[in-house]
């Protein structure tokens, strides 16, 4: 593990859903992990193993059922919604699957928008960031085109620096390649590794290709609801 501080620790994350109902279905069982700052790491399993869930729950999208989660020393259990949504919004960073652009915003405008949620403006410091990103990713000449402009490669290029827009200190990463091409799939993949190791970002990637989780510093593996390997 690497030397820096913790950045997430979770322990006894349990979680159900439909505990209203006659036959709940625990999905999480017990999990305890941590992750360091600077670390790189591949969180890997079976199809319906529980990761999204475990990844959601890291990202604050959803709350366990039980347990302790703490992210950047903060326990989020004592969190309101409000400080939940503050602490998920400068903290943590996203890339999806797919890669969920908005539409009718350019390539520049997509990427300040972390920024302009935080901010309630579009400044000049959250467009020279993001001019910046886009030109670290490839993209510099593509700041005004739209997504339906770009190729998936691309896309999700522009996702990745729209994830670092606010320099989160822990970067959540669910399929990141799994849409692109082999080629595709590996720049996106050193991109993150490239962030990784400027920033100390701390960097937590589901994925099912086992050549990309074999370059991670670690694999945490999860077998129906519970690790198994970490």
């Amino acid at each position: 593990m690497n030397a820096g501080g913790t950045i997430v620790e979770l322990q006894g994350i349990c979680k159900s859903y439909g505990l209203d109902t006659p036959v709940a279905t625990q999905v999480l069982h017990g999990i305890d992990a941590r992750l360091a700052e600077g670390e790189f790491v591949a969180l890997v399993g079976p199809s319906g193993s529980g990761k999204s869930t475990l990844l959601n729950i890291i990202g604050l999208l959803e709350r366990p059922t039980s347990g302790r989660l703490s992210i950047a020393g903060r326990d989020t259990a004592a969190l309101g919604e409000a400080d939940l949504t503050e602490l998920r919004g400068r903290t943590i960073g996203f890339v999806f699957q797919f890669h969920h652009l908005l539409p009718g915003f350019t390539a520049l405008e997509n990427v300040m928008m972390p920024a302009i949620i935080d901010r309630g403006l579009a400044d000049a410091q959250a467009e020279a960031r993001a001019r910046e990103l886009l030109a670290h990713v490839g993209l510099a000449g593509a700041e005004r085109k739209k997504p339906s402009q770009l190729s998936g490669g691309m896309q999700q290029r522009v996702a990745v620096a729209r994830a670092l827009a606010l320099s989160p200190r822990l970067i959540l990463a669910d399929e990141p390649t799994g849409n692109l091409d082999t080629k595709s799939a590996e720049a996106i993949f050193d991109l993150l590794l490239q962030f990784n190791r400027e920033m100390r970002s701390a960097c937590l990637i589901v994925t099912h290709d086992p050549r990309l989780a074999a370059r991670c510093q670690r694999r945490i593996e999860i077998v129906d609801g519970r690790i198994v390997g970490a």
